[in-house]
């Protein structure tokens, strides 16, 4: 698919973007980047195979990194390493399989302004609650199983159901363990997603997927420098000020596709 060069340009930094904010969080490479992606081409099913194939790529890459990492650190025992909290992965994909697949199916066979109007009001409803200071978080056995079951179809339609399964993940896992627990998720449901794409026909986008990567390569490589800080610090602050800016795109976004 042929783009103005503008448009190539823009991509690339939004992919730069979506390399960091994946490996600097644990989460958010397509919730943060998908608003910006559609009002560039509108259209999901273009950016969504990329936005998978890259999480797989670096999800691998960074649990590698951390087995060699857990080696090293085994022998310094006042260092906990980064670990996978293995009991959660199966806990939550008992639970999430099902309605993945149906958010899957949703995506392929539902019109692209449809899926684009749910994106966006999605996002927006996601930004409004970090712009309140108050992300969504679950209490209850009955709750998790919700948030999953609703994180699951949104995530099989859009890729942006993390804060809805962060909300349970943060009940039942450990800070040193969440970004790679969540990558094990994240790269489950992902493969999930894909095999869907190429049972039903829809194109991968191998080649976009390949110039593109080392753009969120960088990205990463800066992720990855700030996440330890990122785990420090107060992030309450950073995510109001990214609510703000996902608030803005998510209401141009719904503009345009009304238009």
């Amino acid at each position: 698919m042929g783009f103005e060069f503008y448009q190539y340009a823009l991509i690339a930094v939004v992919f730069i973007w979506s390399g960091f904010v994946r490996s600097g969080l644990g989460f958010g490479g397509a919730l943060f980047t998908i608003p910006f992606l559609l009002l560039i081409h509108n259209d999901p099913l273009y950016f969504l195979p990329i936005i998978s194939l890259h999480l797989l790529f670096f999800a691998a890459i960074t649990l590698l990194q951390s087995r060699r990492n857990e080696a090293r650190m085994d022998r310094q025992a006042d260092i906990d390493a980064p670990q996978v909290n293995w009991s959660f992965v199966r806990f939550a994909l008992a639970i999430m399989i099902l309605p993945k697949i149906a958010g899957v199916i949703g995506l392929i066979v539902l019109p692209a302004d449809l899926m684009n109007t749910i994106i966006f009001l999605m996002i927006a409803a996601y930004s409004v609650t970090y712009i309140l200071g108050n992300p969504l978080k679950s209490n209850s056995r009955w709750l998790d199983v919700i948030f999953l079951i609703m994180g699951a179809y949104v995530s099989g339609t859009s890729l942006i159901g993390g804060p809805l399964v962060i909300a349970v993940a943060l009940r039942h896992i450990k800070i040193s363990e969440f970004r790679h627990t969540l990558f094990v998720l994240w790269a489950v449901l992902v493969s999930i997603k894909l095999i869907a794409f190429v049972w039903a026909g829809v194109s991968l986008n191998l080649l976009a997927t390949l110039w593109l990567l080392p753009f969120a390569g960088i990205g990463h490589l800066v992720g990855l420098r700030f996440h330890e800080q990122f785990l420090r610090q107060d992030s309450t602050q950073f995510y109001r000020i990214i609510g703000w800016i996902l608030l803005v795109t998510a209401s141009v976004g719904l503009y345009q596709v009304g238009a």
